[in-house]
């Protein structure tokens, strides 16, 4: 089949696709906010074939709980006899590709703030618009330690939000001539359920009143959360479904969907509920064009070759999910998502697919400076079987190659970024790249140190991990499914 051909039929799918979501917008809609903007936000609609309650959903209000926007994902695609949910499964999308709890500013912290600030406030103006829409609300956390009502130890106490489900009050007030509703009655009926399903009573969950009216609270801050936006300007029932970080994230994302089920029937929402399979995530192509030309289909792990100052756009993912898909074109887009952005591309590149935080597939991009950049055609190269381990740096700004077992010689003082590691037909995503006494996310120290600013002119660096501890020659080694493959070492002269 032909490149035109197919981009044409890829083409008449979205189409259809988008012809068939329209078709069907009485039980299920699909709106994005800020389209195109680093911050996108999606937000589903669904709604049975009988009226009843409407159930909100959001997950990833904070970017390191995967727990909650994995298990959200699930109910974009219900199908309801009876009811609505509204559904946000990545409220922050930014801090969920850096597995970071915030950039800016806390987003659960900012329900009092203006919105027409930094990109959380305004993502922040919409989500109160939608809480209001809805008759409850669930917001999917996940929590240090484990909540006990009592103090057991420094991870079992009042203080932690682990295996809990919380509420600002115990009684929500409706106003005159209207019954109150009883919070923890509510939540209680959820947890009996939840933990049928738990078998270790040491993650058993618990009714966490947060009192966060009262003037003796020790939970002054969520007077700026979500849930309380809920109950005080909404007036509606609102919850945070805590499970506990430490937990295996399959067991994570089976407690939320056990909460959001436990909800959903007390609210009288009959869902057709669906399996829960987590996929490694594995992206098949990308669909990119140079210079505004017909985009072309490049597969995993190939190699698009243009001329030095081309401009590229990956227009779109196919891979074995749908939504969290982004890409990072490294070194050249911006700090968060390059997805359908236009990047000129000066040196030779990769672009990393997405799912949320979890790099599922590669394509390279090969500058050649003798290429003109008059060219129509664009070349596309097979994945390279051979090789060696290659590294890419940037020091000072400036681009720096070594090969396996080099040294890397430095000024106190410079910057150094690790750009990237490349070996034949694997995959760099499959690496992990570390440099020895360096942290580059001390929330999240995983071992991986590409895309930091390492400054060797501040106490970023940890002397006792160095070769004879004297701070002066570093290690940066390369693994493989835990395996060492490479290092690099480092010195640095005063």
């Amino acid at each position: 089949m032909g490149l035109v051909r197919r981009i044409c039929l890829w083409t008449a799918a979205c189409v259809l696709i988008c012809v068939a979501s329209s078709a069907h917008a009485g039980q299920r809609n699909h709106t994005v906010y800020f389209e195109g903007q680093q911050n996108e936000l999606h937000v589903y609609r669904v709604i049975g074939n009988k009226p009843g309650k409407t159930l909100l959903i959001i997950g990833g209000i904070q970017g390191d709980e995967p727990g909650g926007f994995l298990a959200a994902d699930f109910y974009a695609d219900f199908s309801l006899e009876t009811g609505s949910l509204i559904v946000i499964p990545r409220a922050n999308f930014p801090s969920i590709l850096k597995n970071e709890r915030q950039i800016n500013q806390d987003m659960n912290r900012t329900f009092t703030d203006a919105t027409d600030g930094n990109y959380e406030q305004k993502v922040v103006g919409v989500l109160k618009r939608i809480i209001c829409e809805a008759d409850l609300f669930l917001n999917l956390h996940e929590g240090s330690g484990v909540y006990s009502p009592t103090w057991k130890s420094e991870t079992r106490n009042p203080k932690k939000f682990g295996q809990s489900i919380i509420a600002d009050a115990e009684v929500l007030e409706l106003g005159e001539g209207k019954p109150a509703l009883n919070l923890a009655a509510m939540a209680e009926k959820v947890i009996q359920k939840i933990n049928t399903n738990i078998q270790d009573p040491d993650y058993k969950f618990h009714f966490n009143n947060h009192r966060t009216n009262r003037p003796d609270t020790i939970h002054k801050e969520q007077r700026r959360s979500a849930t309380y936006y809920a109950l005080n300007a909404c007036g509606i029932p609102a919850f945070g479904i805590e499970s506990a970080k430490a937990l295996p994230l399959e067991q994570k994302v089976r407690q939320h969907i056990y909460a959001i089920n436990g909800f959903m029937d007390l609210m009288g929402i009959v869902p057709e509920t669906p399996g829960i399979h987590l996929k490694k995530p594995a992206m098949q192509y990308m669909i990119i064009s140079v210079n505004g030309n017909i985009p072309v289909v490049v597969g995993s792990m190939q190699h698009l070759k243009i001329a030095k100052g081309d401009l590229i756009q990956v227009h779109d993912i196919v891979a074995n999910y749908e939504r969290g898909l982004s890409v990072d074109i490294i070194g050249a887009g911006n700090e968060f998502n390059d997805m359908k952005q236009t990047v000129r591309i000066q040196e030779s590149t990769r672009i990393v697919a997405k799912k949320d935080f979890y790099a599922c597939g590669s394509v390279f991009v090969d500058v050649d400076e003798q290429r003109p950049r008059t060219s129509q055609g664009i070349a596309l190269g097979a994945p390279d079987p051979n090789g060696r381990l290659t590294y890419r740096f940037k020091v000072n700004g400036e681009t720096v190659i070594k090969q396996n077992n080099d040294r890397l010689r430095l000024s106190k003082g410079d910057r150094l970024i690790i750009l990237d590691v490349i070996f034949g037909d694997v995959d760099p995503s499959e690496f992990v790249v570390n440099f020895k006494g360096f942290v580059g996310n001390h929330s999240r120290n995983d071992g991986e140190d590409r895309g930091y600013v390492i400054d060797t002119g501040k106490n970023v660096l940890l002397p006792r991990y160095s070769l004879q501890k004297q701070g002066k020659q570093y290690l940066i080694v390369t693994t493989l499914n835990g395996k060492e493959v490479g290092r690099i070492y480092v010195e640095i002269e005063s």
